[in-house]
């Protein structure tokens, strides 16, 4: 069992709104929190890949979890992405996720310079860890996007001797024996949010109780679905609508990724998110008619 448990159900991994000029537009979080509120997620992961934290500055970083703070208002939890190739910025970060009142925070490996061991990587980590002591901290596992691959069991072991407000991670990798043995390490203290949308079904096979995701933006009420059904041990009705996300996230591919064409897909549905922040190129006319049809033929709308 779960010694404690701070995150449960959908976390939506948020787009930043931009203008066509590649500006963040933080006038449209309000708006953007009260559809999410609606749409039954019980959190926000903010800044993160889906939200191109890495291409926002630290002061665009800082406003953008301040919108989403007030915006959620305490109806979900805010977590904060911190994470950043330089350990002053992600320090920085992390004191002002505390400050002004993130329910906890998270960072992904330095990509760069990348650790070359678990050690390396609990040793950039700790100074993050500390500056937010009383948040729970989640280390953001991303291999595809990192190229850091190292054990995460063996990460949540040792770094918990050094950070005692480490929760967990964000599993996002498909390598599900990992997955299973970082849930059940010291009978369930850890968190592992499950991090691939089209892979849910496994992730909550394998214990997980909560998944941080893009696709939970405009696809939460079939997702939801799926976290019910697992609930009420109904296999096969949650393949149904796994299946559904399949054919979603195939055509996200279609269209440049998560991110991307994540972006698209919330302008569509009246939430403006703009366009990405170069050098991921901006949605054509011709691209959103396409996108559009592919949508319709999912009965997506």
């Amino acid at each position: 069992m779960k010694k404690n448990q701070h995150l449960k159900g959908l976390i939506a991994a948020t787009f930043t709104p931009m203008d066509i000029e590649g500006n963040v537009c933080l006038s449209e979080i309000a708006n953007y929190a009260e559809f999410l509120v609606k749409s039954g997620v019980n959190g926000v992961f903010v800044n993160g890949t889906t939200g191109e934290g890495a291409s926002l500055t630290t002061e665009e970083r800082k406003l953008v979890l301040e919108h989403w703070i007030k915006a959620a208002n305490r109806r979900i939890k805010v977590i904060a992405h911190v994470g950043s190739f330089c350990l002053p910025q992600a320090i920085e970060l992390a004191i002002h996720a505390r400050q002004k009142g993130a329910d906890g925070f998270a960072a992904i490996a330095p990509s760069f310079f990348k650790p070359a061991s678990v050690k390396d990587l609990i040793n950039f980590f700790t100074p993050i860890a500390a500056a937010a002591p009383e948040l729970p901290f989640y280390y953001y596992n991303m291999p595809s996007m990192t190229g850091v691959d190292l054990s995460v069991e063996e990460f949540l072991i040792e770094g918990k001797k050094v950070m005692p407000n480490l929760a967990g991670t964000k599993f996002t990798h498909n390598n599900l024996m990992e997955m299973g043995a970082c849930l059940h390490l010291q009978n369930g203290a850890f968190e592992v949010l499950n991090g691939y949308d089209e892979t849910l079904i496994a992730g909550l096979a394998m214990g997980a109780t909560s998944a941080v995701g893009s696709t939970y933006n405009y696809f939460a009420p079939v997702y939801n679905k799926i976290l019910n059904a697992m609930k009420e041990n109904k296999v096969e009705e949650a393949r149904v609508y796994q299946l559904k996300s399949i054919d979603l996230v195939k055509i996200i591919i279609k269209y440049g990724g998560g991110v991307r064409g994540g972006k698209a897909i919330m302008n569509l549905i009246g939430i403006q998110c703009g366009p990405c922040r170069l050098p991921i190129n901006s949605f054509s006319e011709k691209e959103y008619a396409s996108l559009k049809k592919d949508l319709e033929t999912i009965d997506f709308f």
